[in-house]
């Protein structure tokens, strides 16, 4: 770490409703109640791996806010929240369906987290930071928001603080073309850029099967990865779910293999294996290292329900070596089948 004062984080958390476990909304009697939300999800990984992490937030002034709140300041994150009186705390649903894949359904529209601006984020916040952590969910969540987003880069990039980013795009949320160029901005300032490998096409333009100069788009892991570091400053991660991940760092490529688990609910993954790279960079752990703690923290983040959570004391988790583990069972393996 340097000297400076830890990770800042942005965007919305919401509250969640959870089912017990296999089944849809309609179908069942009740649900559980969590909290969730991409950059406090990190905020919590990070300050679980000892990095001080902050995150910036709007809510309601109801008790889905109330409970956001608790439970991020709970986890160990320095908390900087606007508590808004005419807006509502956002909602979402998530349902474990039959054949394998999470549905997540949104109630965020014209919400108090989506109303982020920027005089939301106090003076002396981002310039005191070590690293600032945005995501493309904040983007798609309203014209405010782009512009806080593009605010704290603007703010960071004049006090010298780098940027990552995680597309995490939302199909729900932006359509994926008109959202390639508000990741594409974000991701040319950024010292580092995570993505799904479909994520990745998006940025590269390879959604329709060319490339931004019409040639044939990156079609190998590895070449995906090269070309969002190259849009980059360098640095790219592409998580690649049941695959394992790849990273360039700086002209260097590592390829590293899933971990193998019995998924009880993928969301939060990539939120788990983002705070893991970025704690083992920040602390000085070199590529390797930094790629094994993110492919371990987020296969074990599957292991559990909820975003953030963690197995509790005296739990087991599943791995490839353990006798009982079928390894033909898809559930076996680190995957994102969520429908989002």
């Amino acid at each position: 770490m340097t000297a400076r004062a830890g990770v800042l984080t942005l965007g919305e958390t919401m509250l969640l409703l959870a089912g017990p476990g296999i089944g849809e909304v309609r179908d069942l009697d009740h649900m559980r109640v969590d909290t969730g939300g991409a950059e406090s999800n990190v905020a919590i990984g990070l300050a679980r791996a000892g990095v001080p992490a902050t995150w910036v937030g709007r809510v309601g002034a109801d008790p889905a806010g109330e409970r956001v709140l608790r439970d991020v300041r709970q986890a160990g994150v320095d908390v900087v929240a606007t508590v808004d009186p005419e807006r509502s705390t956002g909602l979402m649903m998530k349902e474990r369906l039959q054949d394998g894949r999470t549905r997540v359904t949104y109630h965020r529209r014209h919400s108090a987290g989506s109303a982020l601006v920027p005089e939301d984020v106090p003076a002396g916040l981002v310039e005191q930071s070590a690293l600032v952590h945005v995501s493309g969910i904040t983007l798609a969540l309203s014209e405010s928001a782009r512009r806080t987003v593009t605010a704290v880069l603007d703010r960071a990039e004049a006090a010298g603080v780098p940027v990552s980013f995680d597309v995490n795009h939302r199909q729900k949320l932006l359509d994926a073309a008109v959202a390639r160029e508000h990741y594409r901005a974000v991701a040319a300032r950024a010292a580092v850029v995570f993505a799904g490998d479909d994520e990745a096409r998006i940025l590269l333009g390879a959604q329709d099967g060319t490339g931004d100069d019409g040639d044939t788009p990156p079609t190998s892991d590895e070449d995906l990865a090269r070309g969002v570091a190259d849009l980059a400053r360098g640095r790219a991660v592409v998580k690649l779910g049941s695959r394992g991940a790849v990273s360039v760092v700086d002209g260097r490529t590592t390829r590293r293999a899933a971990t193998p688990v019995r998924v009880v609910d993928p969301v939060g993954a990539g939120d788990a294996f983002v705070a893991a790279w970025l704690a083992a960079t920040l602390t000085g752990a070199d590529t390797d290292t930094a790629l094994d703690r993110a492919a371990d923290a987020g296969a074990l983040a599957c292991t559990v329900p909820g975003d953030w959570r963690l197995p509790g004391p005296g739990a087991t988790t599943h791995t490839d070596t353990d006798t009982d583990t079928d390894t033909d069972d898809p559930a076996a393996a680190v995957h994102d089948h969520v429908e989002r």
